[in-house]
């Protein structure tokens, strides 16, 4: 009887369901159309997946949205805090719903519950067994790179202790030929555990050797020697340790000295993989380390930058990456600072 009315509802109105579909809030807009079926009592959901006005707006904003900043226009936006601030508050963070996850007890992988991989770009390890879907999850996303290119990195969380083995895994898997590390290991709570050993350790069928360590002010560099079977690789993991807690940091130029050595690093190595990244959670300082060097290149190559439509992207691909407006600010700050050093080494 519910289902019998909801369908003489949509069938008598049909052109009001249409004219809902057609006048779609357009990207910016605050305003959603929400349809009150309340009065209907509560009905069966109906087995084909509905996209609502409010996500149809989302995904347009996210694919649409885009300010190309101009090296003059990025030297001005970044001393007008509210208008970034009123920016980043625009943009749909992209956080999926557990039901859309077709894993079971995908929960004890999450180091957060609420933060999950989204399902077309998440990373899928490769399992012995096709019917055990948990051991093939993992919380980690591909991220679109400069001018699009697939995998050009990977969003993950801090590994967890039931996550370790997973975590050298997907490094593997994917050919990795560096980890960026952006978080302590506690921060008030636990925000990652020790994953790689002092010397030697083995993780699954991943054996992790440590060659050399180089301390440097910020961050330490690690080189690593990964072996599988009868396989070796080389990978490079940085530990950037000098993001506090809760704020972001009073200088951008660490960050910027990471992204470079990491560059350098990807240029250089054999492996031809995704960057790893990782924060606690894997959404906010990752999303700013991978949109700042998304932007560095945007600069070097085009002369302009577009924070918005980077964030965008990265949004599409892992739902809230960069998480506060402050970090917004941060990235704008980053990305200035970089071009001031462009032009000061240009004459522009």
């Amino acid at each position: 009887l519910q289902k019998s009315k909801l369908l003489t509802f949509v069938f008598h109105n049909l052109d009001l369901v249409i004219l809902m579909v057609l006048i779609l809030p357009r990207r910016g807009s605050n305003v959603s159309l929400v349809l009150d079926m309340s009065a209907l009592g509560s009905v069966e959901p109906l087995s084909v997946a509905v996209v609502t006005p409010r996500e149809a707006a989302a995904r347009e904003y996210l694919l649409a949205a885009g300010r190309p900043l101009t090296r003059p226009q990025l030297r001005d936006i970044v001393v007008n805090t509210h208008k970034l601030h009123a920016e980043f508050a625009e943009i749909p963070m992209n956080f999926i719903d557990p039901k859309e996850l077709d894993v079971p007890n995908h929960g004890t992988k999450n180091r957060y519950k609420t933060i999950l991989p989204n399902p077309h770009s998440r990373v899928i390890l490769k399992s012995k067994s096709c019917n055990d879907l948990l051991s093939s999850y993992i919380n980690a996303n591909y991220i679109r790179g400069y001018l699009g290119n697939e995998k050009a990195f990977i969003a993950t969380q801090g590994p967890m202790v039931n996550t370790v083995n997973d975590f050298w895994q997907m490094a593997w898997q994917e050919e990795a030929p560096v980890i960026v590390m952006i978080t302590k290991l506690k921060e008030k709570n636990e925000k990652c555990v020790l994953y790689w050993p002092e010397k030697r350790g083995i993780y699954g069928r991943v054996e992790v050797l440590v060659n050399s360590i180089r301390e440097c002010e910020h961050y330490t560099a690690r080189s690593l020697t990964l072996k599988c079977g009868n396989q070796t690789r080389v990978l490079q993991h940085y530990w950037y340790t000098s993001w506090p807690d809760h704020k972001t940091p009073d200088s951008t130029m660490p960050l910027l000295q990471l992204m470079e050595d990491v560059e350098t690093d990807r240029r250089t190595a054999a492996a031809m993989g995704p960057v790893i990244v990782h924060c606690s959670a894997g959404i906010g300082r990752t999303g700013c380390f991978i949109a700042t060097t998304i932007g560095c290149r945007q600069l070097q190559l085009e002369g302009v930058v577009d924070v918005l439509s980077i964030t965008c992207r990265l949004r599409a691909d892992r739902g809230g990456m960069i998480q506060t407006g402050e970090q917004y600010e941060f990235v704008h700050h980053a990305l200035s600072l970089y071009e001031a050093r462009l032009s000061a080494e240009t004459g522009q």
